[in-house]
């Protein structure tokens, strides 16, 4: 390399991942082995689950998992799969069990804490010593689990990476605090609203979606409105810290800018009248703004198809009291059908030739190549 190419500037364009990353099945395949079965997944919100038997059934990676309060009070995880033949023990996405589960096979019976308790013809089943099974060896397939943000997250790899790297480092990456992310109290408040989104698009997409903003001023009008900044295209994820500030005239994080509800106790002065946007890879985006917060979960489900849900959460006095949360509700919704409006429209041409050695990052969206580069690692084992 000569010093005239060392000092020849950056390009203004970066190229992206190809097309075939976004249409190959096998591609995929190699995600949900490498990304979503090997890292900490956000599933439930805990407070879902309060009492002992509550359950709900979720998808993580090619593996259906259960997360289910226990009799003792504690959550836990297991694969959603009777170790007998294989059925799987629920069908229905939620509900709430007595004191076990059952399978509707065989009647394989597992009570709240994994331990197989019941079976026909149990006391005959000896192991090759002749003594009676091991329960608990028998027993679901547990799945690690932890809480934070007031949900929980599972990992199904058999040694999971720390989850003070992996998860709240992604946070603290983001906002460059670690304490930040706490004063917002995410785990003490309350679910007013949530949406559920069935998106015909690689989850990428909507990764790279969200992380830029170059898009903004093109197809959200009222978050544009709220957020003046956001208008000439450079995304609040593109600092370290940094959050984008409400316009002068705005009262609120509002569809229409009025006024929303206290600011959140706990919050620093810099904390208010700014939205801050986290990515927690791989599934995970946190909207943070004085008064609630926006909390998305993504469930990629195939090459080309991402359910994404989306919480709303205040300060339980707020919903207590019954104030309607629906104008700070509709702003957020509206951006989601926009944004995933978009990914729609992308999906189908990630298949042209047009497309086959990938599209183009202008500037404001080069902290995207971050991404696209961490995908890369984690496909070839690397990271």
């Amino acid at each position: 390399m000569t010093i005239a190419d060392e000092t020849r500037p950056q390009s203004a364009l970066l190229t992206t991942l190809g097309g075939t990353y976004y249409t190959s099945e096998a591609v995929f395949a190699d995600e949900q082995t490498r990304i979503f079965e090997a890292m900490w997944v956000c599933t439930v919100r805990t407070a879902e689950l309060a009492q002992p038997g509550h359950f709900r059934k979720v998808q993580v990676g090619r593996e259906s998992v259960l997360v289910v309060r226990g009799r003792d009070g504690v959550l836990r995880a297991f694969l959603n799969v009777c170790r007998h033949r294989g059925a799987q023990l629920c069908t229905e996405d939620a509900g709430q069990v007595k004191r076990t589960l059952r399978c509707p096979y065989h009647a394989w019976t597992y009570g709240l804490d994994g331990k197989l308790v019941a079976a026909p013809n149990l006391g005959a089943l000896t192991d090759d010593t002749g003594a009676p099974i091991d329960r608990y060896r028998y027993g679901l397939t547990p799945v690690a689990l932890t809480e934070w943000l007031g949900y929980a997250w599972v990992c199904l790899a058999d040694e999971p990476p720390p989850f003070a790297d992996d998860v709240v480092g992604d946070v603290t990456h983001r906002l460059g605090d670690r304490g930040a992310i706490d004063r917002y109290g995410i785990g003490e408040l309350a679910l007013g609203r949530r949406v559920r989104y069935d998106v015909a698009a690689n989850w990428k997409l909507i990764v790279e979606n969200f992380m830029e903003c170059y898009h903004c001023s093109a197809i959200h009008p009222e978050l544009v409105e709220v957020l003046p900044e956001f208008a000439r295209g450079m995304a609040a994820q593109s600092y370290v810290g940094r959050g984008a500030e409400f316009g002068p005239d705005i009262n609120g994080f509002t569809v229409d800018g009025s006024a929303g509800f206290a600011m959140l106790p706990g919050l620093t002065p810099d904390q208010d009248r700014r939205y801050y946007a986290v990515t927690i890879r791989p599934t995970v985006f946190v909207n943070l703004v004085p008064d609630h917060i926006i909390f998305h979960r993504m469930y990629p489900l195939a090459a080309d198809r991402t359910v994404v849900e989306c919480d709303w959460l205040y300060a339980p006095d707020v919903l207590d009291s019954g104030h309607d949360v629906s104008r700070s509700v509709e702003l957020f919704h509206r951006v989601n059908v926009q944004d995933f409006d978009a990914c729609e429209r992308t999906q189908p041409a990630m298949s042209s030739k047009a497309y086959r050695q990938g599209g183009v990052l202008v500037p404001a969206e080069h902290h995207i190549a971050e991404f696209h580069h961490w995908v890369l690692a984690r496909l070839a084992g690397s990271a």
